[in-house]
């Protein structure tokens, strides 16, 4: 499979103004991507330029939903971000890295933060007392603390998913707004002989 030849051929333009050189530059190969084990499923799914994109509307909505998934307490968060970015058509390996967010060293903080939000939405939902910020923990749990923290998850990660969306697309603009008042400035420069 020649995915990175095939999405050179189809790309728009080149690769001009910065946010797409530094995330082209710290984001994995295309073929890295589809060759990754979890994400076979997909097949030929892959293979869409559109899912490989570096603009304003793919990067924002990859970040949308790699956050959202990120926050959700489930196993494979990979698979589920990459779903929604095929069918959203948004920038796959941004919406695939994101989710690592959520890591062995930061999921106890980042659920109990989400459990608390829940137990504080519910209505007489005291939260727990003997808590501890551990994975074993959280798992011997689970079936007292759910609902709160399924809750508070879907509501931080769709807070964060439109926050990252936002902030994504604002950044995207003022980037290309401050680019071009540079080159005009450049232009309008009399350049000395």
């Amino acid at each position: 499979m020649k995915l990175s030849a095939d999405l050179e051929e189809t790309s728009e333009k080149p690769l001009q103004f910065m946010p797409r050189r530094l995330l082209k530059k710290h984001l994995p190969d295309p073929q890295t991507i589809c060759d990754h084990k979890h994400l076979q499923i997909f097949g030929d799914y892959l293979k869409n330029p559109n899912l490989w994109h570096l603009n304003r509307r793919s990067v924002s909505g990859a970040f949308a939903a790699g956050l959202f998934w990120a926050m959700i307490p489930i196993p494979f968060q990979m698979i589920a971000a990459a779903a929604t970015a095929i069918l959203a058509r948004v920038n796959l390996p941004i919406s695939v890295v994101l989710v690592w967010l959520t890591n062995p060293l930061t999921m106890p903080p980042i659920f109990y933060f989400n459990y608390l939000v829940g137990s504080w939405l519910l209505p007489r939902q005291e939260p727990v007392r003997d808590m501890e910020m551990t994975l074993e923990w959280f798992a011997h749990s689970m079936g007292e603390i759910w609902q709160p923290l399924y809750l508070g998850s879907i509501v931080v990660g769709l807070v964060l998913a439109a926050m990252g969306y936002g902030i994504m697309r604002l950044y995207w603009r003022w980037h290309v707004v401050r680019s071009y008042r540079k080159r005009q400035r450049a232009r309008n420069t009399p350049s000395s002989s």
